[in-house]
């Protein structure tokens, strides 16, 4: 193999180890941005229906 074949190998391990953190990073970022939507939905979801249904202690 010449020098250039084994320079090229090298960028190409080296680039797909690099696109494989990226991949990571997107997941748990969508990860967290969906877990956080379902938290707030779920916190809006309880505050109208407390308001909504009333309370029987008086």
């Amino acid at each position: 193999m010449t020098t250039k074949t084994l320079h090229f190998l090298l960028l190409l391990a080296i680039a797909t180890c690099l696109n494989g953190c990226a991949v990571v990073a997107v997941a748990d970022a969508v990860v967290t941005v969906a877990a956080t939507g379902v938290k707030v939905a779920a916190k809006t979801v309880g505050a109208v229906a407390d308001a909504v249904i009333p309370d029987d202690e008086d």
